[in-house]
C-alpha cells in the first residue's frame, strides 16, 4: 500500500519526466518557426533592411542594417541550438528579445488576434470590421472567380497580425529558460555531464538544471 512518502516521491518523478518532455516538445516546436523566419529575412535581406529602418513604412529601428543582422543571426542559430538543445537557456534570451520587439514595433497596434475573429475575445475596432469585409470579398469571388478552387486549400480568412504569435513563442522560450534543455535528448545534459566529470568544481554550475 502507498504511503505519502511513496505518493510523494511518485508525484515528483512523474513532475521531473513531464518537464523532461516539455522541454522537448518545446524546443522541436519552436525550431521551425524560426528558422522559416530566418530564412525570410535573410532571402529579403536588402528589403528587411529598408523595412527595419524605414520611419514612413516600416518600423523605423535605429541601425536598421545591425538590427537585420542580429535578428537574422538569432533566428537562423536559435533553430540549430533548439534542435540540438544545446545552450538552450542562453539562446533563448536573444529569441525571447526579438520577440518583444516583434510585439512593440510590428503587432502591439493591431491588438491581440493573428488571425480576425469578431466572435473570439479581445476583439477590437479592426477585428469587428472584418466580417462585412470577408463576406463582400465572397461574394466578388463567387461572382467572378471560382471559389470552389480557390478555396479548395482552406477558407479565405483576415489577417489581423496582432501579437498573439509573437507573444506565445515569447511565452514558451520563457518557459524554456527556466527548464532547460531537457535530459537525455539535449546536448546541454550530456555537455554538463562531461564537464561535471572532468572538472569537479563545475559541478554546482549547470547548464541543464
Amino acid at each position: 500500500m502507498l504511503n505519502f512518502t511513496s505518493l510523494f516521491r511518485l508525484h515528483n518523478n512523474l513532475i521531473n519526466h513531464s518537464a523532461n518532455l516539455a522541454s522537448l516538445a518545446l524546443r522541436l516546436y519552436l525550431a521551425p518557426i524560426f528558422w522559416m523566419a530566418g530564412m525570410s529575412k535573410l532571402n529579403a535581406f536588402d528589403s528587411t533592411v529598408e523595412w527595419f529602418g524605414n520611419s514612413d513604412w516600416g518600423l523605423g529601428l535605429p541601425f536598421p542594417f545591425l538590427m537585420t543582422v542580429l535578428a537574422t543571426a538569432a533566428e537562423l542559430i536559435g533553430a540549430v541550438l533548439l534542435v540540438l538543445g544545446l545552450f538552450t537557456r542562453l539562446i533563448s534570451i536573444p529569441l525571447m528579445i526579438t520577440m518583444l520587439i516583434a510585439i512593440l514595433c510590428v503587432h502591439w497596434d493591431n491588438g491581440w488576434q493573428a488571425i480576425a475573429d469578431a466572435n473570439a475575445p479581445f476583439a477590437n475596432e479592426q477585428v469587428l470590421a472584418a466580417p462585412e469585409k470577408l463576406e463582400r470579398a465572397r461574394d466578388i469571388l463567387q461572382t467572378h472567380g471560382n471559389y470552389e478552387w480557390l478555396t479548395a486549400s482552406g477558407k479565405f480568412v483576415i489577417l489581423n497580425n496582432g501579437i498573439e504569435f509573437a507573444a506565445t513563442y515569447f511565452i514558451m522560450l520563457l518557459a524554456l529558460a527556466g527548464l532547460g534543455g531537457g535530459r537525455y535528448h539535449s546536448l546541454d545534459y550530456w555537455l554538463n555531464l562531461y564537464l561535471g566529470r572532468q572538472y569537479p568544481l563545475l559541478k554546482n554550475v549547470s547548464l541543464n538544471r
